[in-house]
């Protein structure tokens, strides 16, 4: 599809290299998305101008302390702090539906099962009203039915440092398939592009996809 509204050029504007600090007389807010592998969405978001660091992590579940091997009924999900007077959460909303696949209710991508669902978790009622703007938005934009529910925020278990930052680490580790040892953000490459996620999300948005080829 190409792009059927304005928001490609918002989308755009509202990228650029991550703010090195948060300063701000509003002060930091934390958005709380689930889109599928958490590494990708920390890949995306650390992206957006006024974003912080973005944390990787478990949400949305009753398992006390999840960890990767054994994420219980928790969904994998990122933590994303950003400064309001640079970036608002409605903007954030909106690039994160365009971001997913917001019609997939199985997962996202290859990557199958609830763990992998999608989400938004909202701390307030003026997150809530802006997601559920941003929700209608996109789905009015596709005409398709958007499944990505909007639940209250509840405890955020960050994952291991291992999972950390994977997107651009350069620690190396063990590929099987080809007998080497590789850097952790070229396993990421790899993974991202064999998995699909990309090639889907500019299936369904087009030129309104904001972090592909990014």
């Amino acid at each position: 599809m190409t792009s059927k509204t304005p928001f490609a050029l918002t989308a755009t504007l509202a990228l650029g290299l991550a703010a090195p600090g948060l300063a701000s007389a509003q002060g930091t807010e934390t958005a709380v998305f689930a889109g599928g592998c958490f590494w990708c969405v920390e890949a995306d978001f650390e992206k957006v101008q006024g974003v912080g660091d973005v944390v990787s992590g478990f949400t949305g579940g009753t398992t006390p302390n999840p960890e990767y091997r054994s994420s219980g009924d928790h969904i994998e999900a990122a933590r994303i702090p950003y400064d309001p007077g640079t970036v608002s959460y409605r903007q954030l909303a909106d690039l994160f539906f365009r971001s997913i696949d917001p019609t997939d209710a199985g997962g996202q991508f290859c990557d199958r099962g609830r763990e992998y669902t999608t989400a938004i978790f909202v701390q307030n009622p003026q997150q809530r009203q802006a997601a559920e703007a941003a929700k209608a938005a996109a789905e009015q934009e596709l005409g398709q039915e958007i499944v990505t529910p909007i639940r209250d925020a509840g405890e955020f278990y960050p994952v291991g440092d291992y999972h950390q930052d994977y997107y651009k680490s350069d620690d190396r580790l063990a590929v099987s398939s080809v007998g080497l040892a590789v850097p952790k953000k070229v396993a990421y490459e790899r993974y991202r592009e064999g998995c699909g996620r990309d090639q889907r999300v500019r299936e369904l948005w087009g030129d309104d996809a904001p972090f592909v080829g990014s």
